[in-house]
């Protein structure tokens, strides 16, 4: 809803969506904070509490319908969120072994897929039958998250890990290619996240409820394929998996740079969405070549590394966007050619590896 919302009621242009959007990336670019706070609490416990800010920051985002409100509001729920994800791709990496990982990183997807589907049917049904408005629907949703953290920090057992994890910052010249390939997927993702709906949005005006259908859209098939893509990729391997997924958003980036056809937009807008399932590989890609102690604090790091891009991107290319839009969606192309290059240098890497560490 957030596009709808800052458009029609904070009266957002490109510029003020591209600084809000900037605002939202912060703190997932201070996530390599996480380790220290691992210092004094669990990971799942960090997990539960990020889930609480986040729930907060929803429900209220409604009564904040201007400017300065909704950067706050923006921001409190960015907390949440980006803290979640560090850890909750630090304990899957953990809890999962390094056959099993791309399966399972497939199965979270069609998970989350699943929860993602029930909600934007939900906000389709608050926007186009029951008419109800923005503070009402943020304050439900973010209730019923609310709600659910509660329950988790009351019925779920702790879980102890089987490696210590390092509690401090931790940087090594081995993990350089996953830098990389974090970085550029971190800013490719921006464009997709900011521009591709506001898009959708300002160009073929599309409604709250378009928006969700399309969010439906993209979740049906990411229930049916994601798991299917992680037992592929586990097959094919990470270089070739990659591979595809960068040509294809080569190609899905030029076409949202020329297309005028409303829904041949909603197409690329889904099939952009799919290829981001393909994203497990970079992390198995990680968890083949790290030391297993070093998991905890390097998923903070990269968290850092995915945002370094997306903390500049969003205010800089929105004010682009005022200039010629095509230029945004170009840029993204040239980063999934630079990810295509990169991608080429995983086998090497991870040939590398394996002759210093046989065992």
């Amino acid at each position: 809803m957030l596009n709808n919302f800052a458009i029609e009621k904070a009266s957002f242009t490109g510029a003020e969506i591209g600084m809000l959007q900037s605002l939202r990336e912060v703190p997932g670019f201070l996530a390599f904070t996480a380790v220290f706070l691992l210092l004094v609490i669990s990971e799942q416990t960090l997990a539960l509490i990020s889930l609480c800010l986040m729930s907060i920051g929803v429900a209220i985002t409604g009564l904040f319908p201007f400017e300065i409100g909704l950067y706050a509001t923006t921001v409190l729920m960015s907390i949440g969120f980006h803290y979640f994800e560090t850890v909750n791709n630090s304990l899957a990496l953990q809890w999962f072994n390094k056959k099993e990982a791309p399966a399972e990183l497939g199965k979270l997807i069609s998970i989350r897929a699943i929860a993602s589907l029930v909600t934007y049917a939900v906000v389709w049904l608050f926007f186009s039958i029951l008419m109800i408005n923005y503070a009402t629907a943020y304050l439900i949703v973010g209730g019923i998250g609310f709600a659910l953290f509660l329950w988790l920090w009351l019925v779920f057992p702790s879980f102890e890990p089987e490696v210590a994890q390092h509690k401090k910052l931790i940087l090594r010249s081995r993990y350089w290619l996953y830098y990389l390939l974090t970085f550029f997927s971190g800013a490719r993702r921006q464009i997709f996240m900011v521009f591709a709906g506001y898009l959708m949005v300002e160009k073929f005006n599309y409604s709250v409820s378009d928006i969700a259908t399309l969010y439906i859209i993209n979740h049906v098939l990411n229930w049916y394929l994601a798991p299917k893509l992680g037992k592929w990729i586990g097959k094919i391997g990470e270089r070739r998996a990659l591979t595809i997924e960068y040509v294809g958003l080569i190609f899905v980036f030029v076409g949202y740079a020329v297309v005028e056809s409303s829904e041949m937009a909603a197409a690329l807008y889904v099939i952009d969405h799919v290829f981001f399932a393909m994203a497990i590989a970079i992390k198995t890609f990680f968890q083949k070549i790290a030391f297993p102690e070093d998991i905890a604090s390097s998923s903070g790091v990269s968290f850092t590394i995915n945002h370094i891009a997306a903390v500049i991107i969003p205010a800089a290319f929105g004010l682009l966007w005022l200039v010629n839009p095509s230029i945004v969606f170009y840029a993204g192309a040239f980063m999934a050619f630079i990810s295509l290059v990169l991608s080429q240098l995983i086998d090497s890497e991870l040939n590398a590896k394996m002759i210093l560490e046989p065992n």
